[in-house]
C-alpha cells in the first residue's frame, strides 16, 4: 500500500501525568524515526495514560515505528501499547472542509511544490 500521509494513533496504557514525562528528550529522540513528519502528544483525562497522534510518509515507516520505537517504550513503561493507521490521502477533502491544521494550505502548496 503505497499512501504519502499515513496517521498513527498510538496508546500506552499506563497512569503517569504529563507533567512527569521527559517531553523535550524524547522529541529529540522521535524526530531522528524515520518518515515521521508530527506528532501531538495526547495525555488521557484522568488516566493518565500517554500518547500520540502521529503522521508518517508511509504505511512501511509508520509500522516499523510501533513495532520499534513505541513498543519498546510501552515495555520499558510497563505498560501495554494499542496502535492503529490510518489513510490519511482517503480523508484529505473532508479534512479540509473542516479547517484540519494537517491539510492546511501551506501544506498543500508544499505538497505541490514537493510533486514539481
Amino acid at each position: 500500500m503505497s499512501l504519502s500521509k499515513v496517521y498513527l494513533y498510538a496508546e500506552i496504557q499506563v497512569s503517569l501525568p504529563f507533567a512527569e514525562i521527559d517531553w523535550p528528550s524524547i522529541n529529540v529522540s522521535m524526530k531522528q524515526e524515520k518518515g515521521l513528519k508530527s506528532k501531538t502528544w495526547l495525555s488521557g483525562l484522568n488516566t493518565n495514560t500517554i500518547g500520540g497522534f502521529y503522521e508518517f510518509d508511509s504505511v512501511e515507516n509508520a509500522k516499523a515505528y510501533a513495532v520499534g520505537y513505541l513498543a519498546k517504550a510501552a515495555e520499558q513503561l510497563g505498560g501495554s501499547l494499542t496502535v492503529r493507521l490510518y489513510d490519511g490521502n482517503a480523508v484529505e477533502a473532508a479534512s479540509r472542509g473542516m479547517d484540519s491544521p494537517f491539510y492546511s494550505a501551506a501544506q498543500v502548496e508544499a505538497k505541490d511544490r514537493d510533486a514539481a
